[in-house]
C-alpha cells in the first residue's frame, strides 16, 4: 500500500494558498495598525486577536457544514473556491484601505513635527546602561541633544538653524550615537564607491570603542510620525473603521474554507496513509510561509525606509500566488471521483484486517456485544455506552499538558504577532529573513526530532524543546541594533528548532489519554487551548508594552511564559506513551496544522 504522493501534492495546495495568506497578514497587519492608524499596541493587540476569536466558532461552524454539503464539485471544494476568491478580493481591499490612510498621511512631513514641536519617545531612556536619560523629548530638545548635548532654548541661533536643517534632512540612513560617556553625539554617515558605510563624527574623527550607533530616522522621526498618524487616524475615523469592515470580511472569508481545505486530505486518503500524507501537506504550507518571506525581502516590506510604503504591490503579488495555487487546484483535485475511491479503498483494508483478526479477539468482540445487551436498560438506554470518568491522576496530567500548550503559545504566539513591528522600531533590522532562518530550521529539524522523541519519549522531548525555547528568547532580550545580525539569525534558528520539538510531540500527548471514540473531543480540548492563548496574548503582550513604555517587554514576556510551561509540563505523569516507530522518516514529518 503507497501513498499516491502527486495527489496528496494537490490536495496540499489549499493548504499552501491559506499559509501564503496567514504569512502575509501576521506580518502586514501590525505594520498597517501602528506605523499608518498610528494605534497603540494593546489596540493593535486586540484587532491581530480577532481571527482567533473568530476562529474559536466558525472554524467548526464552517467544518460541520463542509460535512453536510453534498455537491458534484464535492463538499470541501466549493467552500475552498469561494473562501479564497472572497479572501483575495477582501485582502486587495484592505491595502486599499492602508492606502487612503497613507494618502491622509501625506510625506515628508518632518517640518510639521518640528513646527508643532512634538513630543517623542526616548528610546534610549529603556536600556540599561543609559537609563538615566530623560524619558521623553521634544523633537527640538531631542535633536538638540543628539547634536550639541543641550536643550534646544540653549541653543545659540545659529545652531538652532543648524538643528532644525539637521532634523529635517534626516534620511533612514542617518545614524547618532549614544557614546561610552553618556553624551550624544551626532555622527556622519559616509558611502564609498565601493558602496561600504563609514561612519565618524561631525569633526571627521573615529567613532570611540563601545559607542551605541543608534537610527536617527526611526528613534527621532518615526516616533512623531506614529503620533501624527493617531491625530489623522482620529480626525477620519471613518478609515478606521473602513479598515477594520474589511478585515473583518478577509478573516471570515478566510475561516470559509480554513477547516474544509484541512478535511480534505483525509477525504481522500486512507487511514493507514494519512501520517504521511498529513507530512507532504505541513511541508506544503512551510514552503509556502518562505516564499511570502522571501518576497517580503525582494519588495522591502521589512526595510526601515519602507515602513510607511504601499503594500498594494507585494499584497498583489501574494494575491496573486493564492490565485495561482486555486486555479492548480480546481483543475487537478477531483475530490468526489479520490473521495470514492477512497472509501472503496478502505472498505477492502476493513475486510481485510477483520479477516485476519485473531479467533481470539473475535470472541472478545461478541462477549462485549453480548454485555452491551445484557447491561441494557429497559427504557433502550444503553449504560455499556456511558462513558467512564477520567481517572484523578489522567485527569491532572490532561490539565497540566493543556495548561502547557496555553503558556508555550502565549509565548511564542506574541513573538509571531509583534516581531515585525518590534525588528522596525526597535532593531531596524528585516524581520523577513530572521522568520525565513526559523521556518527552515523548523523544517529540516523534523525527522530528527523525531528521532529523538521515539527514543526519550514525549515529555523530556517536549522540555528539551521548552528549554532551548526559552533560551532562544532569553538571548533575544540583550540583541540591540547595534548588535550584530547573525546573532538574532542563530536564536530564531534555535527557535525554530525548538517550536518543532514542542509542536511535534505535544498534540500526540493530548490524544494519547483519549479512548477511541474521544479521540475528536479531546482534539477541541487542545485546539481551544491553542487558541484561547492566542486570543489573549495579542492583547495582554501589547498592554503591557504600552504600560511599560517599551516594546523591548516583548522578549521577557515571551521567555517567562514559555518557561512556566517548563515547570506544568515537568509534573505532567500520563500521556507519554513512546509512539512506534515509523516506518518511513516522512511519517516524522507529520504533525497538527498549527
Amino acid at each position: 500500500m503507497k501513498l499516491n504522493y502527486k495527489r496528496t501534492f494537490l490536495v496540499g495546495f489549499a493548504f499552501f494558498l491559506i499559509s501564503v495568506f496567514w504569512q502575509a497578514y501576521d506580518t502586514l497587519v501590525p505594520l498597517m495598525l501602528t506605523n499608518k492608524f498610528g494605534l497603540d499596541q494593546t489596540w493593535s493587540g486586540v484587532i491581530m486577536s480577532l481571527d482567533n476569536i473568530l476562529a474559536l466558532f466558525m472554524l467548526p461552524l464552517f467544518g460541520a457544514l463542509s460535512d453536510k454539503t453534498n455537491t458534484r464539485f464535492g463538499k470541501r471544494t466549493p467552500f475552498i473556491v469561494i473562501g479564497t476568491v472572497c479572501a483575495i478580493v477582501c485582502f486587495m481591499g484592505l491595502s486599499f484601505a492602508d492606502n487612503a490612510q497613507l494618502k491622509k498621511l501625506g510625506e515628508d512631513n518632518a517640518q510639521l513635527y518640528w513646527s508643532q514641536n512634538y513630543t517623542v519617545e526616548n528610546k534610549e531612556y529603556q536600556s540599561i546602561t543609559n537609563n538615566g536619560v530623560d524619558k521623553e523629548y521634544t523633537v527640538k530638545d531631542y535633536a538638540a541633544n543628539i547634536l550639541y548635548n543641550k536643550d534646544f532654548a540653549d541653543l545659540t541661533e545659529e545652531e538652532k538653524s543648524k538643528t532644525e536643517a539637521w532634523y529635517t534632512g534626516l534620511d533612514y540612513d542617518s545614524y547618532y550615537v549614544y557614546s561610552t560617556d553618556a553624551q550624544y553625539k551626532a555622527c556622519i554617515t559616509h558611502k564609498g564607491e565601493d558602496g561600504k558605510i563609514t561612519y565618524t563624527y561631525a569633526d571627521g574623527s573615529e567613532l570611540e570603542s563601545g559607542a551605541r550607533r543608534i537610527n536617527a530616522y526611526s528613534s527621532v522621526v518615526s516616533s512623531a510620525e506614529a503620533k501624527y498618524a493617531k491625530e489623522v487616524s482620529k480626525s477620519n475615523v471613518y478609515l478606521i473603521v473602513i479598515f477594520i469592515i474589511v478585515l473583518l470580511m478577509t478573516l471570515i472569508s478566510m475561516a470559509v474554507f480554513r477547516s474544509p481545505a484541512v478535511a480534505l486530505m483525509p477525504d481522500v486518503t486512507v487511514k493507514p496513509l494519512r501520517s504521511k500524507a498529513n507530512a507532504i501537506i505541513n511541508l506544503m504550507g512551510a514552503a509556502g510561509g518562505i516564499i511570502v518571506l522571501g518576497l517580503g525581502m525582494i519588495f522591502g516590506t521589512g526595510q526601515v525606509k519602507n515602513q510607511m510604503m504601499s503594500y498594494t504591490y507585494f499584497i498583489s503579488a501574494v494575491c496573486g500566488i493564492m490565485a495561482i495555487a486555486l486555479v492548480v487546484f480546481v483543475f487537478t483535485v477531483k475530490e468526489k471521483k479520490w473521495h470514492a475511491e477512497m472509501l472503496d479503498r478502505q472498505a477492502e483494508l476493513d475486510t481485510e484486517n477483520e479477516a485476519v483478526k485473531p479467533i481470539a479477539d473475535q470472541a472478545t468482540d461478541a462477549d462485549s456485544e453480548a454485555q452491551t445487551e445484557q447491561t441494557a436498560k429497559p427504557d433502550g438506554k444503553d449504560i455499556a455506552a456511558a462513558k467512564t470518568k477520567m481517572p484523578k491522576d489522567k485527569l491532572r496530567s490532561m490539565i497540566l499538558i493543556l495548561a502547557s500548550v496555553a503558556l508555550w503559545f502565549i509565548g511564542y504566539n506574541a513573538i509571531t504577532s509583534k516581531y515585525s513591528v518590534y525588528a522596525l522600531n526597535v532593531l531596524h533590522m528585516d524581520y523577513n529573513s530572521t522568520l525565513i532562518i526559523a521556518q527552515a530550521a523548523a523544517i529540516v529539524s523534523y525527522i530528527p526530532v523525531g528521532i529523538v522523541s521515539s527514543k526519550l519519549g514525549r515529555k523530556k522531548t517536549i522540555l528539551i524543546g521548552v528549554a532551548m525555547l526559552t533560551a532562544a528568547f532569553c538571548g533575544a532580550i540583550f540583541i540591540t541594533s547595534t548588535s550584530p545580525a547573525w546573532l538574532m539569525t542563530i536564536l530564531f534558528a534555535l527557535a525554530g528548532i525548538a517550536w518543532a520539538t514542542i509542536n511535534v510531540n505535544s498534540f500526540p500527548m493530548v490524544v494519547e489519554l483519549a479512548t477511541g471514540n474521544d479521540i475528536g473531543k479531546y482534539t477541541g480540548y487542545y485546539y481551544t487551548a491553542s487558541m484561547a492563548a492566542q486570543v489573549v496574548t495579542p492583547i495582554l503582550s501589547g498592554a503591557l508594552m504600552d504600560a511599560f513604555g517599551t516594546m523591548r517587554i516583548l522578549f521577557p514576556y515571551a521567555a517567562l511564559f514559555v518557561a512556566a510551561s517548563f515547570v506544568t509540563m515537568l509534573f505532567t505523569k500520563h500521556g507519554d506513551s513512546k509512539p512506534e516507530q515509523p516506518k518511513s522518516k516522512l511519517e516524522m514529518l507529520s504533525g497538527g496544522d498549527d
